[in-house]
């Protein structure tokens, strides 16, 4: 019988070294395709909007800083970052407050139809936001809860409750259920249990959670620019409304898409750690 010819070491150093040149040769491709967008946006906050009109320019011919004094001087701008922050942090709380307990339940114990509301409560994730708002603006408008924090908070819920619930029951599942019971005999209380130990076993999880309620209430738009108007008006709908009779404003445009992406920049920033482990355990 014949034996299988041996590779020549050469060739298989050279058939690596392709490889690898390929998969270079991709990212740098990957990584210019997702960031010339924004790089093209940066460029155009420093630019006026005769330049961006009249001519093509990788850089600005005429920097200026103008851009950005319109939106820190300008309360109609800055406001919107102001009321995007406020009720995008209270809706990232109240979800995460009431997704643990719910996700420790579905981790921890079986009961009658939990495989099926664990799928309903997914459903509602996967539905269109256009569909909650009818039913958002007439319940608001009868409780007096319309152009205020509190309404796109609370609307947010029905979809970052469920997200956030499956990615903590994936988290508190990967926990052995001996750290409860070893708990339980050394006399821990539950919430002493749950706050000391369990909670800082999960903090993972916590973190990516945050993120994506984080993520979702800063850019979600349809449910926040109808449930808003002059009070709560966050930046995302400010940046929508900046035609004017003169036409539209891009390079303020611009400038307000810049400094939209800084806040998610640095919540990215402080939770990557989070973020790479939930992609080693499958649930991001």
């Amino acid at each position: 019988m014949s034996t299988p010819l041996a590779v020549p070491p050469r060739a298989a150093t050279k058939a690596r070294t392709f490889s690898l040149q390929k998969r270079t040769v991709f990212l740098v491709l990957y990584l210019v395709f997702a960031v010339l967008p924004i790089y093209w946006m940066v460029m155009m906050s420093f630019k006026t909007n005769e330049e961006i009109l009249s001519s093509f320019s990788l850089w600005p011919q005429h920097f200026t800083w103008a851009n950005y004094k319109v939106i820190f001087t300008d309360e109609s701008w800055y406001s919107g970052y102001i009321n995007s922050l406020i009720y995008v942090a209270i809706n990232s709380v109240i979800s995460i407050s009431v997704a643990l307990p719910a996700a420790y339940a579905f981790s921890r114990y079986s009961f009658l139809g939990d495989k099926h509301l664990f799928f309903w409560l997914l459903t509602n994730r996967m539905t269109p936001p256009a569909v909650f708002l009818l039913p958002f603006f007439q319940l608001y408008t009868t409780l007096g809860l319309m152009d205020t924090h509190i309404a796109v908070a609370l609307a947010h819920l029905v979809f970052n409750v469920p997200l956030a619930v499956w990615i903590l029951e994936g988290f508190m599942s990967g926990i052995p259920r001996e750290i409860d019971e070893t708990a339980y005999i050394d006399g821990y209380s539950f919430p002493k249990f749950f706050f000391k130990i369990f909670l800082p076993l999960i903090k993972a999880g916590v973190g990516v959670a945050a993120f994506f309620c984080f993520m979702f209430s800063w850019v979600e738009l349809l449910l926040a620019r109808t449930l808003t108007s002059v009070n709560a008006k966050p930046i995302v709908a400010t940046m929508t409304r900046t035609v004017s009779a003169s036409g539209m404003d891009w390079a303020v445009l611009a400038a307000a898409g810049t400094l939209t992406i800084v806040p998610g920049a640095i919540v990215i920033w402080f939770v990557r750690h989070y973020i790479a482990k939930g992609f080693a355990m499958g649930r991001v």
